[in-house]
């Protein structure tokens, strides 16, 4: 059976010879003809086989060549092919060796030239002649290549047989005239032919680099003529293209451009986007941009340029066409961007100075893995966790921390249009993720009746007051209002699970939003919080989900997406797009940014159906919108952050000590302020403290709402043992009441009649919580502890008596 012919040689690369193959014991060596060639050793029996026969070949690129005497070489592949042979002298030998080096050097490059580019697509048709152009140089250089590496092998053989002959030489020198002296000049004549031959292939080597380099010289010089002349044509267009941009830009300032007596030079730079009255700013303010998309749901386009032309009594008229309310001033250019009475344009001097820094976190090691491993699969407010895991901030100083941007809702308090206003609060519920992004450790898990207060009345304008209401499920309630005009209030549990990997956290509840002067009512969910790489790799933070902030009184609407991280997304990470739609669906701005950067808002001139279709077939909305503006950006975090748990500016002044705040307050909790010193492992003996004296107190609560049951009472009690929950058929009936700031109750809904009754607890210790009541919900109907009021007063008085011991 025939083996395979040999690759026809190209000219130049290959090399010929007769050499003699070790074939078995009893036929010993036979000569054979030998053909090196792109980088393959193939043999035949004689020259007139090369058309037809070959008996063998091996490829040189994975073969290991190694010389045993004068004459004898062996070739192998490290498998099945091995080749003994042997050249008729030393020179002939070491030419082969030197030929097969080369050629082996070669093969080596081309194969993994071969390996880089083998997904490498075909260009298109349409340029085809740049691609061939591009494609002859790069062949090109690879041949370029390939001899330089040639010359570098080729040096090396020279320096190698160089030294050879000048042993050989200093060998001479010492002998003296006798038996030996024939014998060591045949040695030097020896080696000064193989540097002979080693010098040959050098030169001819560098004869082929030059020759190839002068022959491609000027085709390069013309390649590079004609990319200069095209680069010359692009600029040109480029230079055109800016020109029309410009006359756009004017053409539009002509029309839209507000009167000077309406622009406010005075409004301060520290404002997310400047909306100054000079016409340089207003071409920034003005020009038209292609909105970020969003892939999954919507395209945002240039709107029309017939929206350029319009004069400045038609942008009141897109106002009414927008579906504003009469009356109502639109959210356009001068409106979002800017408010000459926005918090951020007035210094606020603070009453006292607060702390910039905390104690630097220590360098403790701990193996998580021998903590958590037995953790699996339960929630995480019942594992055990040594405070290494945590930050000194407890859960309800966190929820404070929601606030971070409350002059976000200051401005929504001064808007007039409630689609405005629903820009602000929608950029308000995703500003308060910003402070996660680094924040991986764990908050302390507040006791029950645990409180916390954070007043900032006198610098920024409103209270807070965050109280821990259920253990199991943990639950903490937080009511905040401001002088300026709206209340913050909510309840959010915490379902968590380690699944290994990662930690899942879900918050559940409702937010609500009340702006006093428009009686707007704004609610919202959180979406879910993943930390990953909780065993293997560096921690990181992601927030994922939908979020729909409604007005309940005018049904505006903004659906805003979390994108999850994805290695695979083209998108940027941290990912959030939104759209604000009237109650009929008609979207009137899209949102768009990052949870941990800024956020954007873009005014919808037009909408329409036939974008691409999305994952589930359905045509995408294509929006033509406005220029984006900044709605919200992130402060930076203070200098040293990374050794102070990554705390933003407001998280460095939570846990600092204040006088006059209730017994229960965060600040006070012994370990958590040990954890802060850096006294680690003191305040994990504290929490455990802490933690058995909560039970202690819990199982006296059990025992003593169990003598105190009566039969009627329990013959009530559904079939689990939980008591049943009274939720108000009408809420529609119940009677709002809303008071001041400073009185007994700030503006939270008491709930009065045969359908605000309080709702009964669902604890079995039949628990209470001090500040606020658990209520049914007029707006959602959700059962939910609402601020009953007291706790301000009884700070102002001094009095405490009534808050229980639980540090």
């Amino acid at each position: 059976m025939s083996e395979p012919k040999a690759p026809t040689p190209a000219p130049g690369d290959t090399y010929k010879g007769w050499l003699f193959k070790w074939t078995n014991y009893i036929k010993g060596y036979q000569r054979r003809w030998f053909v090196l060639s792109n980088g393959l050793l193939s043999y035949y029996r004689t020259q007139a086989e090369m058309g037809h026969t070959c008996r063998g070949t091996i490829n040189l690129a994975t073969a290991n060549i190694a010389v045993e005497d004068s004459c004898n070489f062996v070739i192998s592949n490290g498998g099945t092919q091995t080749y003994h042979l042997k050249a008729s002298s030393e020179v002939e030998r070491q030419r082969w060796i030197t030929a097969l080096e080369l050629a082996k050097a070669k093969a080596f490059r081309m194969q993994a030239e071969s390996d880089d580019s083998g997904d490498d697509s075909t260009p298109p048709a349409a340029g085809q002649g740049a691609g061939s152009r591009n494609s002859e140089v790069q062949s090109t250089l690879r041949t370029l290549g390939s001899k330089v590496e040639d010359l570098s092998t080729c040096n090396d053989l020279i320096a190698k047989h160089g030294s050879a002959l000048q042993r050989s030489l200093s060998e001479l020198e010492g002998v003296r005239l006798g038996g030996e002296t024939s014998e060591k000049i045949r040695q030097v004549t020896e080696r000064a032919t193989l540097f002979r031959i080693t010098s040959n292939a050098m030169i001819n080597a560098c004869r082929d680099f030059l020759a190839l380099a002068q022959t491609h010289s000027k085709r390069w010089q013309k390649a590079l003529q004609a990319e200069r002349e095209q680069r010359v044509r692009l600029e040109e267009t480029l230079e055109q293209l800016a020109k029309q941009h410009n006359h756009l830009e004017r053409a539009f300032r002509g029309a839209t451009v507000l009167p000077a007596s309406q622009s406010n030079p005075a409004i301060d730079s520290k404002g997310p986007v400047s909306g100054k009255g000079d016409a340089s700013d207003e071409d920034e303010e003005n020009e038209f941009f292609d909105a970020c998309e969003d892939v999954q749901e919507f395209i945002t386009v240039p709107a029309d340029p017939k929206y350029h032309r319009r004069s400045g009594s038609n942008v009141s008229g897109i106002s009414s066409e927008l579906g504003m309310d009469d009356g109502t001033t639109s959210l356009d250019e001068q409106s979002l961007a800017s408010n000459p009475e926005s918090p951020q344009s007035q210094e606020l001097v603070p009453v006292r100075k607060r702390r910039t820094r905390i104690p630097d976190k220590p360098n403790y090691s701990l193996n998580l893995w021998s903590i958590m491993k037995n953790c699996i699969g339960k929630e995480l407010s019942k594992i055990p966790m040594p405070v290494n895991f945590n930050e000194p901030l407890s859960m309800l100083q966190r929820l404070s921390e929601d606030l971070e941007y409350y002059e976000l809702l200051d401005r929504a308090a001064k808007c007039q249009s409630s689609l405005e206003q629903m820009c602000y609060v929608a950029a308000f519920t995703v500003s308060s993720y910003s402070t996660t992004v680094h924040r991986t450790g764990k908050p302390f898990n507040p006791l029950l009746g645990e409180t916390f207060e954070l007043d900032r009345v006198q610098e920024s304008g409103y209270r807070s007051l965050c109280e821990q209401v259920s253990h199991h499920p943990p639950a903490a309630a937080h009511h905040a209002i401001s002088e300026r005009g709206w209340t913050l209030r909510q309840e959010i549990a915490l379902a968590s699970k380690f699944r290994g990997k990662y930690l899942s956290i879900m918050p559940l509840g409702s937010i609500h939003c009340i702006f006093e002067k428009s009686t707007n009512h704004y609610t919202w969910k959180k979406v879910t919080t993943t930390v990953h790489n909780i065993i293997v790799g560096k921690l990181w933070i992601d927030q994922s989900g939908e979020i729909d902030v409604v007005n309940h009184k005018t049904g505006d609407r903004c659906h805003l997406k979390f994108a999850p991280y994805s290695y695979f997304s083209r998108d940027v990470a941290r990912k959030v797009t939104g759209v604000v739609t009237d109650k009929d669906g008609k979207a009137h701005y899209v949102l768009s940014g990052t949870w941990d950067e800024k956020m954007e808002y873009s005014r919808v001139m037009q909408s329409s159906r036939g974008g691409e279709n999305g994952a589930d077939g359905r045509q995408k909305t294509v929006y033509q919108t406005l220029k984006a503006k900044e709605l919200w950006r992130k402060t930076p975090l203070p200098e040293g952050a990374e050794n102070m748990y990554y705390f933003s500016t407001l998280a460095l002044t939570l846990n600092e000590l204040e006088e006059g705040v209730a017994p229960t307050d965060s600040r006070r909790r012994p370990d958590q302020r040990l954890m802060e010193q850096g006294r680690w492992e003191e305040a994990n003996a504290e929490k455990q403290r802490l933690e058995e004296k909560q039970r202690t107190v819990r199982r006296e609560r059990e025992r003593e709402a169990n003598r105190a049951a009566s039969p009627s009472e329990e013959g009530k009690e559904s079939a689990d043992g939980a008591e049943e929950v009274e939720i108000a058929s009408e809420p529609s009936e119940t009677t709002y009441k809303t008071e001041t700031l400073h009185g007994s109750h700030p503006p939270a809904y008491s709930m009065e009649g045969p359908y605000g009754a309080p709702v009964k607890s669902g604890h079995q210790d039949n628990y209470k919580s001090m500040w606020f009541e658990q209520l049914v919900d007029p707006v959602t109907g959700e059962p939910t502890h609402i601020y009953k009021g007291g706790y301000w007063e009884a700070k102002e008085q001094g009095n405490w008596d009534s808050c229980p011991d639980i540090f």
